[in-house]
């Protein structure tokens, strides 16, 4: 979007563009933490996470295994991502998927007891300033060959109205040379990861044409 001229093709996984949440257009154009707000209630992750201190209690460097294990083990799914998490529990009655072990979880866990979670939460505090700094180019289509590749089970193909926006051309309205759309039955989020090979092909073979 920004420099097309530094880009000669793009394989966007998982957040489509979705130019009226992430770009400010306009007198009337809603800011993107008051959508989320609007659509999703205040106790949706984007939301809650917006006051300091509040997502750090929530997210404690202490709960980093539990966290991981709950996030990852759930997809990220939009009852998980859409809910407060109760404290406690016990992680043993959690199946891990079967693109996820338990090394994984202790990389991810021992990662975030050393750094803690602000850094990450920081990206949706800054939503609303990446909005604003985003004005100019509120009429800006991306201009370069693009894949687009989701999950049926990812949160955020079930975002009001998401699915008409992606199948009925408004996507293809805002990225012109959008070449290839692609549902992953069954993946949900973290697609890279459950569907490793098969994005890995995914992309390996669109790139391999320029």
């Amino acid at each position: 979007l920004f420099r097309p001229d530094r880009v000669t093709a793009l394989v966007n996984t998982s957040v489509a563009f979705m130019r009226h949440v992430f770009i400010r257009a306009g007198a009337a154009a809603v800011k993107t933490t008051d959508y989320f707000n609007q659509a999703y209630g205040p106790t949706y992750y984007v939301c809650r996470f917006q006051e300091p201190g509040v997502a750090e209690k929530e997210f404690a460097p202490a709960h980093a295994r539990h966290l991981m294990t709950r996030i990852l083990s759930d997809r990220f799914s939009e009852r998980a991502a859409g809910k407060e998490p109760k404290d406690g529990g016990d992680d043993a009655d959690v199946a891990l998927p079967p693109w996820l072990t338990e090394a994984d979880i202790d990389y991810f866990a021992a990662a975030f007891e050393k750094t803690g979670f602000t850094g990450a939460i920081n990206y949706y505090r800054n939503m609303d300033r990446n909005w604003e700094l985003a004005a100019p180019w509120a009429d800006a289509k991306v201009t370069v060959p693009t894949k687009f590749i989701v999950g049926d089970g990812d949160l955020t193909y079930h975002y009001a109205g998401i699915q008409d926006y992606l199948h009925k051309g408004g996507l293809k309205a805002d990225v012109p040379l959008l070449e290839e759309l692609v549902v992953v039955p069954g993946a949900g989020h973290f697609i890279q990861q459950e569907r490793a090979q098969e994005v890995s092909d995914h992309i390996h073979d669109f790139i391999a044409k320029f």
